[in-house]
C-alpha cells in the first residue's frame, strides 16, 4: 500500500465528529504563575458525566479506526501464530522442589506447578531441571495455582507475589481482580489443597515466609499508593493483630523487603533514586528488632547483603560512595558503629567510568555481580575465597556471541552450584541458561542451554537485521540507537520508520525479543529504539543528564534520533511515527509539541502528559516519589518554571499535529486516565491540521492494560495497526509473515 492511498480513510475520518468536553475553568497558581485548566473536571472518576464522556471517546476512536480492524486481526493472528501457546517455563529449584509454570492453548493465564527434586549427591545432576513437556503432566506434579480458575468471572486477574515455606507445605499468593495493584493474600496448605482461614486484604507486591514458616511478611501502601509499611502476620492469629515491623513516614521514600540469600535475615530497603537505607532483622534473634546498616543521612545510594564469609558475619555493599557508577565493597558489621569516614571498607569491584555496577548477590561459593558496559548488561562471578583481599580471584563472565544482547541473573539459590541466566537479543528468542559456577576443574564455568523459547510460523532470525548506530544531539552528545529492520528492506529512502523511546528513571531499553514487533518489521517498517538520556544505558551520568533541570535532553535526543532516521537513507522522512509509554508517553507529548512536523503519527501509551498538575498534588498516587526525578515544583520556583516549559498538556499550541492515539486504562493507578483525557481535548482544540486525535480507554485494566495474554496481544495489535495504517505500511513484504 502506498503512502497516499490512505486518503479514503482520512476522508472518512473527517466526517465523524469527536466528543467535545465542556470547559469549566479551574485556576491553579504557584510561584506567581497562573494556569487556567478547562478540563480538570474530568478527574472525577465517580461522575456519570465523566464516564459517559470517556465512552464517547471510545466510540469516536472505534469509528475513526474501524478500517484498521482487518489489519489488527491480521497482526493478532500473526502474534498468536508465532507463539507456542501450550508451553512452560524451565523448572527452577527451591529447597526440595522444582517449580515451573505451564501455559495452555486457548487459556489466558498460566498454571503454577511443582514436582519433587532428587538429592543424589551429584550437585550438577541434582540441579539439572527435569524434562517437562508442554501439555504432558509429570508423575507427582502438583498444581499450586491455576490462574484460569482464579480469574473466572473476574474482570481482571494478576498475581502480585507468591511464596512457599521452606518445608514446602504452605503456599501464599496475592491476587488483584481490578487492576488497581491492591492484592488479597491467601494461604493454601499444599498437603490438603485447603485454604487456611488467614486472608489479608489490600496488600502490595512482595510476600515472604520466615524460614520457620510461622510468620508471613508483606507490604502495605498508603493513600498515595506508596509502600510504607512492612508487616508480619503470625499464622493462625487475627490479621488485626499483625505487627508493623517498620513504617516509613517520609513521603519521598519507597519501602520494600526481601530475605537475604542465605535466609538468615529479613532485609528492609528504604530509598529513593538518590540515596537509601537498609535495616536488617536477624531471624535467630527476632526480638532484638531492626539494625541499621548506613543511615540515609549520609546520602549514600546502596544495597546491603548480609552473609557469612569464611564463617564470619559480613556485609556485601553495592554503593555509590565516591563512585558515581557504583562499586562493590565488603564491610564487617562492627565497622558500622564508627563514623562513616573512619569505617574500613574492602573493595571487591572497583569504580569505573566505563562500567556501571547494577547490583551484587551471593551464593555459598561466589559473589554474582551485574554490570553494564557499552550499553550491554553482563553477569560476572567472583569466588568467595580470598574476597576483598590481595588473593581475590579474577571475575569470570559467561560469553555470548552477539553484539547486542541482554543477559541477567534470573534466579540463584544460595546452595546451588549453578546460577540461572536469562538471555535474549532483538532477534534471539528468550533463552534460559544454567551457568555452572567456576571450580578448580572448570575454571571458566560452563553455560548449559536449558531452553530457547520456540517461535512458530517459520520464524528465522536470518530474516532480520539489528545494528548499533549513533545520532548526534544538539549539544554534540552521541546517542546510541538500535536499528531493527527486515533484511529485504532496501536503503532507497522509501520505507516507513518508527522511533521508540523512554528515557526516565535510569531504565534502560535493553535488547529483547518481541514476537509482536515482527508484524511491523514484516511490513517494511524500520524501527529505531533510541537510548536517550534519562535512561541508564551509558551509566549513571547518562541518567543524571536527563532528569530534573536537564530533562529536555531526553526530548531533544529523541528528536535527534528521528533526524538520524530521516537522513539515514532507509526511510521517507514523511513516513516516520513515534511511540512511547508512561514516562515515554510524556516524551511523546513533548516531541509532538516541539516537532509535530517530523511525525506522521504518535502513539502515547498510558501517557504522563499532565505531569506538573500531578506532581503539584502530593495527595495523588506516587507524586512525592516523583520529586527526585523531575524536581519539586511545590517548593522550588526553578523546578516549577522548567517543568512548565515542557509538560505536554500545558504546552499544546496552534500547530498541525500529526495523527495521535492516546491509549490508557480507567483503573491505572500510576498515570491517571484524566491526563490523556485532558490532553486530547487540548490537542483537538488547538490543532490547525486535519489529522484525527483519538483516545482509546480500557475500562477494566490497570497500568499494564488488561490482564489476559490474548487481550494483551489484541492491545499490541491495536497500537501497531494504528502505526502501520498511519504510515501506509499495511502490506506484508514479499515472502514475509507467517509461513
Amino acid at each position: 500500500m502506498s503512502h497516499t492511498s490512505s486518503a479514503p480513510a482520512s476522508a472518512r475520518e473527517s466526517t465523524i465528529q469527536p466528543p467535545v468536553a465542556k470547559q469549566i475553568p479551574v485556576r491553579r497558581e504557584h510561584h506567581g504563575d497562573v494556569f487556567v485548566d478547562n478540563y480538570e473536571w474530568l478527574r472525577d472518576k465517580e461522575s456519570s458525566e465523566v464516564v459517559e464522556h470517556l465512552k464517547a471517546e471510545n466510540a469516536y476512536q472505534e469509528a475513526v479506526t474501524a478500517h484498521q480492524e482487518p489489519l489488527r486481526e491480521a497482526m493478532f493472528q500473526e502474534i498468536k501464530g508465532r507463539t507456542q501457546e501450550t508451553d512452560l517455563s524451565v523448572p527452577s529449584r527451591k529447597d526440595g522442589w522444582w517449580y515451573y509454570s505451564r501455559s495452555v492453548e486457548g487459556k489466558e493465564y498460566s498454571i503454577q506447578c511443582r514436582v519433587l527434586a532428587n538429592n543424589t549427591g551429584d550437585p550438577v545432576a541434582d540441579w539439572t531441571p527435569p524434562a517437562v513437556e508442554a501439555g504432558v503432566g509429570l508423575p507427582g506434579e502438583q498444581v499450586l495455582l491455576d490462574g484460569n480458575i482464579e480469574a473466572e468471572g473476574k474482570p481482571f486477574f494478576s498475581v502480585g507475589g507468591a511464596a512457599v515455606t521452606v518445608d514446602g507445605n504452605l503456599y501464599a499468593y496475592a491476587v488483584d481482580n481490578s487492576g488497581d495493584e491492591r492484592f488479597t493474600l491467601r494461604i493454601k496448605d499444599l498437603r490438603t489443597g485447603e485454604l487456611l482461614p488467614d486472608v489479608i486484604e489490600d496488600i502490595f507486591y512482595g510476600v515472604a515466609f520466615s524460614p520457620d514458616g510461622t510468620r508471613l511478611f508483606y507490604t502495605v501502601v498508603d493513600d498515595s499508593w506508596r509502600p510504607y509499611q512492612v508487616k508480619a502476620h503470625v499464622l493462625g492469629t487475627p490479621v488485626a493483630e499483625d505487627e508493623v515491623i517498620y513504617q516509613e513516614d517520609d513521603v519521598a521514600m519507597w519501602l520494600g523487603f526481601d530475605l537475604s540469600s542465605d535466609r538468615r535475615h529479613l532485609v528492609l530497603s528504604i530509598g529513593c533514586s538518590e540515596f537509601s537505607e537498609t535495616r536488617l532483622l536477624r531471624f535467630d534473634n527476632y526480638d532484638a528488632g531492626l539494625s541499621m546498616v548506613i543511615p540515609r543521612s549520609h546520602h549514600v545510594l546502596y544495597e546491603a547483603e548480609p552473609f557469612l564469609l569464611e564463617g564470619k558475619e559480613t556485609l556485601l555493599l553495592t554503593h555509590n560512595k565516591d563512585a558515581v557508577n557504583s562499586m562493590v565493597s565488603l564491610v564487617d558489621p562492627e565497622e558500622l558503629t564508627k563514623p562513616l569516614s573512619e569505617q574500613n571498607w574492602r573493595t571487591v569491584v572497583g569504580h569505573s567510568r566505563e562500567v556501571r555496577v547494577n547490583g551484587a548477590g551471593v551464593t555459598s561459593t561466589h559473589v554474582v555481580v551485574s554490570v553494564r558496559k557499552d550499553t550491554i548488561e553482563r553477569v560476572q562471578v567472583l569466588p568467595l575465597r580470598g574476597l576483598g583481599t590481595a588473593a581475590q580471584g579474577a571475575p569470570v563472565e559467561p560469553e555470548f556471541a552477539e553484539e547486542l544482547y541482554t543477559a541477567g541473573v534470573s534466579g540463584s539459590d544460595y546452595e546451588a552450584p549453578v546460577i540461572r541466566i536469562g538471555y535474549t537479543s532483538y532477534f534471539t528468542p528468550s533463552r534460559v541458561y544454567d551457568f555452572v559456577l567456576p571450580t578448580a576443574e572448570l575454571p571458566r564455568g560452563e553455560l548449559l542451554l536449558r531452553k530457547e523459547s520456540p517461535v512458530l510460523g517459520g520464524y528465522s532470525a536470518a530474516d532480520y537485521v539489528a545494528t548499533r548506530e549513533w545520532a548526534t544531539a544538539d549539544d554534540g552528545t552521541r546517542v546510541p540507537l538500535s536499528v531493527l529492520r527486515h533484511a529485504s528492506v532496501a536503503q532507497d529512502g522509501t520505507a516507513a520508520g518508527l522511533v521508540y523511546g523512554y528515557g526516565s528513571y535510569e531504565m534502560s531499553m535493553d535488547p529483547g525479543f518481541g514476537v509482536a514487533r515482527l508484524s511491523l518489521l514484516d511490513r517494511g517498517i524500520v524501527m529505531v529504539i533510541a537510548h536517550i538520556r534519562g535512561g541508564g544505558e551509558l551509566g549513571r551520568t547518562w541518567y543524571e543528564d536527563g532528569k530534573k533541570l536537564t530533562k529536555k535532553n531526553t526530548f531533544t535526543d529523541f528528536i535527534a534520533a528521528t533526524d538520524w532516521l530521516a537522513g539515514s537513507g532507509w526511510v521517507d522522512p514523511s513516513r516516520i511515527a513515534a511511540m512511547g509509554g508512561s514516562a515515554g508517553g510524556l516524551l511523546m507529548g513533548a516531541v509532538a509539541n516541539m516537532a509535530p512536523e517530523k511525525y506522521a503519527a504518535v502513539v502515547a501509551q498510558v501517557p504522563f502528559v499532565d505531569a506538573l498538575t500531578t506532581i503539584l498534588d502530593p495527595e495523588l498516587p506516587l507524586s512525592a516519589l516523583e520529586w527526585e526525578e523531575w524536581g519539586n515544583p511545590i517548593t522550588d520556583p526553578e523546578a516549577y518554571a522548567y517543568m512548565k516549559s515542557y509538560t505536554p498538556y500545558e504546552n499544546v499550541k496552534a500547530a498541525a499535529y500529526p495523527k495521535i492515539a492516546a491509549v490508557t486504562s480507567f483503573n491505572d493507578t500510576r498515570v491517571l486516565y484524566v491526563e490523556p483525557a485532558k490532553w486530547v481535548q487540548a490537542l483537538r482544540s488547538a490543532s490547525t491540521g486535519s489529522e484525527p486525535i483519538v483516545m482509546k480507554i480500557e475500562m477494566d485494566g490497570g497500568h499494564g492494560g488488561a490482564s489476559g495474554r490474548y487481550v494483551q496481544w489484541r492491545e499490541r495489535a491495536w497500537d501497531y495497526a494504528f502505526i502501520a495504517d498511519s504510515l501506509g505500511a499495511t502490506e506484508l513484504l514479499p515472502g514475509a509473515g507467517l509461513k
